[in-house]
């Protein structure tokens, strides 16, 4: 049984099954208990730790039978549940859906909507109501961003999962919707956009502050070293602060369906080199190789978190606060792996809680945002003299 249930008010923390080791390294059950050791109560449950579980009950783990709602798989996920509920804690959701709206086919469309439909049994096996969507990262002639057709896909998903939970008389489903910092619609505000418009309870808005601030605050490839886009830190700090006074201002709370957190490494742009490949994202190596745990400055976390985390407390979300972080150190071996990380990720997420709440109310006028400012360029000035 967990050791300690740590929160603050009534936020629960949470954190990503892959940002406790890889699955190709560490078993899932051993990582849930080094979770539930350091007091989490959600899982966030990848998509390939998934598969990797299947895999050790010796069903298939290629990514055409994970999803297939075959007793034998169905079964798998009780099991998991089970685990996790044992373990005093739950599954917030299963993670990432990719590639799915804008599709301009009808019948790829159709058939790729339905793949998320898939999922639903499997929501019910895990006990949780949540699919978790990411933006569309595809290029190609086929797909679209045009808002009238993707609000028309979330909106479809939304009846979709509804008529599900009304069959089987079930709580509802939900689709949460993130804006991926390399998508077409990679920020809060085309994400939200897109929500707004879907105009269906069920869909709502997924936050996570390392894809908001890798397009609003920071650039791995800066040639001055220090990550930012703008001249001074200041100056990006009060776009940044502009930009998250429009989300408190806007955003409702309850259409916020999870939040999760991140920092990230600054790198040397000089030796950190964009991705040979063209169709790599830019992002891409930063994001899967450089995450830190939130204001880690220690390990060289630079960003503002704690503003992005402020902004979402001031919406009035209610959700869990869950870690998502990507970081080479996930990939040793070792049994040590999850603990260490588990206790360094509720270490971070407590002085996150702390430091967005001694900001918090920076929208309310332009002196406590003035002052939100300067004590964030402390922070980051007290430990990089790079910002």
């Amino acid at each position: 049984m967990p050791i300690s249930r740590l929160s603050l008010g009534d936020h629960e923390f949470g954190i990503a099954t892959l940002s406790l080791g890889n699955w190709r390294e560490h078993r899932l059950q051993p990582r849930l208990e080094a979770a539930a050791r350091a007091g989490y109560l959600w899982i966030d449950l990848f998509d390939e730790c998934w598969a990797a579980y299947l895999e050790e009950n010796g069903l298939s783990r290629e990514d055409h039978h994970i999803w297939e709602p075959t007793q034998e798989n169905l079964k798998v996920a009780q099991k998991l549940a089970g685990v996790v509920k044992s373990l005093g804690m739950r599954i917030a959701c299963t993670q990432p859906l990719r590639k799915i709206e804008g599709i301009k086919d009808p019948e790829e469309r159709q058939a790729t909507l339905d793949l998320v439909a898939k999922r639903f049994p499997f929501m019910r096996a895990f006990d949780t109501d949540l699919v978790f969507m990411c933006a569309n990262i595809r290029k190609d002639s086929g797909v679209t961003s045009d808002l009238a057709v993707v609000a028309q896909d979330l909106a479809q998903l939304g009846d979709m999962a509804a008529a599900y939970a009304k069959a089987d008389g079930g709580p509802m489903l939900r689709i949460g919707y993130e804006g991926l910092s390399w998508a077409t619609r990679n920020t809060w505000s085309s994400s939200w956009e897109v929500v707004r418009f879907a105009n269906r309870q069920n869909v709502g808005l997924i936050l996570d502050a390392f894809n908001i601030l890798a397009v609003e605050f920071a650039d791995p490839y800066n040639v001055a070293g220090h990550g930012r886009i703008y001249p001074t830190l200041e100056e990006s700090l009060d776009v940044l602060t502009e930009s998250l006074v429009s989300l408190v201002l806007t955003v409702p709370g309850d259409r916020i369906f999870f939040f999760q957190c991140g920092d990230a490494e600054l790198v040397n742009p000089t030796s950190f080199l964009p991705p040979s490949d063209p169709d790599t994202p830019l992002l891409l190596p930063w994001s899967r190789g450089h995450r830190l745990y939130p204001l880690e400055q220690s390990r060289g976390a630079y960003m503002p978190v704690e503003l992005v985390g402020a902004a979402v407390l001031g919406t009035g979300y209610q959700g869990p606060i869950s870690l998502e972080v990507f970081n080479t150190s996930l990939d040793q071996p070792g049994q040590m792996v999850p603990t260490d990380h588990a206790m360094r990720g509720l270490d971070a997420l407590q002085g996150l809680m702390e430091t967005s709440k001694s900001i918090f109310g920076f929208w309310a006028n332009s002196v406590e945002r003035k002052k939100a400012i300067n004590q964030v360029v402390q922070r980051l000035r007290s430990s990089n003299h790079k910002l």
